[in-house]
């Protein structure tokens, strides 16, 4: 894992904004932590208005973000976990989701935060979960990119 090279995002204040958290049900250890971790954003940055919905996996994350983009929410916050196996699994799973998730907030204009860990095994996983032992949180970051992105997107 790098870490060098992160910047340092300010909690942006985002008070009457409307945030979708989507999140996979696989690797509930992993999605569950990346769940608290994007609600503790929303909670900092004063966001009430927020809706957590579970999706079977990972590949069904553009589908539902699609809806909530087009649902009225004003930013997505998308979650979940891919480990690599033995077979090209792996890789099918994360381009189709990355390029789903990259095409919501292309098509649609809203900003989605990406909180889809591609992981080549558990504990790459669960040092990126925002555990008390992990190193960093990426349910909380994939949050705060998430508002800023809108913030960011509205002054333009």
């Amino acid at each position: 894992m790098s870490g060098s090279g992160a910047p340092t995002i300010e909690i942006p204040r985002a008070e009457g904004v409307r945030v979708a958290v989507i999140a996979a049900q696989w690797h509930p250890k992993v999605t569950d932590a990346l769940v608290a971790g994007a609600e503790r954003a929303l909670t900092e940055s004063g966001v009430t208005d927020y809706k957590v919905v579970r999706v079977p996996g990972s590949f069904e994350l553009p589908v539902a973000a699609l809806h909530a983009a087009k649902g009225g929410y004003d930013a997505v916050v998308a979650l979940g976990v891919v480990i690599r196996g033995d077979t090209p699994h792996f890789e099918y799973v994360c381009q189709a989701a990355t390029d789903g998730l990259m095409r919501v907030a292309t098509d649609t204009g809203v900003p989605v935060g990406f909180g889809l860990l591609t992981c080549d095994n558990d504990p790459q996983a669960l040092d990126r979960a925002g555990l008390p032992d992990s190193r960093e949180d990426k349910g909380y970051e994939s949050a705060q990119a998430a508002l800023s992105t809108l913030l960011a997107t509205r002054a333009l």
